[in-house]
């Protein structure tokens, strides 16, 4: 039968109720990458205001093969409900203000999608449709723990492939590869920004994910196809994912195909890209920002060379998905500013590297 393939440090820990990163080290791991662990989990908890504990085994060992890295996100599903009452309780900016009120009312949302066995254009067919059938895929939201704890959900403690216990992420980079581990003074030319991946790293298990990956990974012909009431893997991201066509429907795009999709905080104004996917879309996981137009710490690829940096673009979605963040720029302000992992590729700065 056919399934679905779904793919320590205290950091600023005050009463000013930053989030506290406690990591767990796999043997082997130096101490010059646990200090450059430390130093990414800081730059997150200087920014967000949410007095969670978040549980992470890292490690910088030797892999085989040619990954630069493995990485992995803890998650659980809720009912769409919960979620939208949550995020509206948690609502303490006006970007939270403006997403929460867009946000359909009631228990369900609609979608568009494609690619299922009961598409009305005939079964995986790429054509996309309206979802608005009130099944599972339109009541179930599927969030990394880590930002469930921010939006105080209950969660059952879970543990990952590789983690050291219960762990809400797992995050291990190849010690083949050369990383410059001092950013502060840029990036060797012949280097990757070891704090900056792996800060883009902790952003996924915040929350930073999109569900469209495992419908892009799961129609045919590499699986499927499968009815789109399995597809329970919409994330709390992909709430605020949209397309023109879907825009024109006033409901978010969950398809995976190569039509631009966009972050929108009320589902007409545009703001920046989303990769599309692996398979159908961009050659690149719908779980970050278009490549290669310096949208933010959450880009998909990183090149030698470059100095990686958390910016508005990236702060304003980890505020809307139940995080607590300090003020960001109106969108009109937003920054198209520079920043998963598998194998080497072109980027405008030179060689690069896929980011997980």
């Amino acid at each position: 039968m056919k399934t679905l393939l779904a793919g320590l440090l205290l950091a600023a820990g005050t009463a000013s109720a930053n989030p506290t990163f406690h990591f767990q080290y796999v043997p082997g791991t130096s101490a010059q990458a646990q200090q450059g662990f430390q130093a990414a989990a800081a730059r997150w908890s200087n920014l967000l205001h949410d007095n969670v504990t978040i549980n992470l085994t890292v490690g910088f060992n030797a892999l085989s093969g040619g990954i630069l890295g493995q990485a992995g996100t803890a998650q659980n599903f809720y009912s769409y409900s919960t979620v939208r009452n949550a995020l509206a309780a948690d609502a303490t900016s006006a970007a939270d203000a403006t997403a929460v009120t867009h946000l359909p009312g009631g228990s369900t949302f609609n979608m568009l999608i494609n690619r299922t066995s009961d598409n009305p254009h005939g079964a995986g067919s790429a054509t996309p449709y309206l979802d608005n059938d009130g099944g599972a895929n339109n009541k179930t939201l599927h969030i990394a723990d880590a930002e469930a704890k921010a939006l105080g959900l209950a969660i059952t403690p879970q543990t990952l492939s590789g983690c050291i216990g219960t762990c809400d992420g797992f995050i291990q980079f190849n010690s083949n590869f050369n990383f410059d581990f001092n950013p502060n003074n840029g990036t060797d030319a012949n280097a990757f920004d070891f704090v900056g991946v792996a800060a883009h790293e902790i952003g996924h298990t915040l929350g930073f994910i999109s569900g469209v990956d495992i419908l892009d990974g799961n129609s045919p012909p590499y699986n499927g196809p499968f009815n789109d009431n399995q597809f329970v893997y919409v994330s709390a991201l992909d709430m605020f994912r949209y397309s023109t066509l879907s825009s024109a429907q006033g409901v978010i795009d969950w398809t995976a195909d190569n039509r631009a999709k966009y972050f929108s905080l009320d589902g007409t104004t545009m703001g920046p890209q989303f990769a599309t996917g692996v398979n159908f879309g961009d050659g690149r996981q719908a779980s970050h920002w278009k490549d290669d137009m310096f949208i933010g710490l959450m880009d998909p690829t990183a090149g030698l060379g470059e100095t990686l940096h958390i910016t508005a673009n990236d702060t304003r979605a980890m505020d809307v998905i139940g995080w607590n963040v300090a003020a960001v720029p109106e969108p009109s302000g937003w920054a198209m500013l520079g920043a998963g992992m598998l194998v080497m590729t072109a980027r405008r700065r030179g060689r690069s590297s896929k980011l997980s």
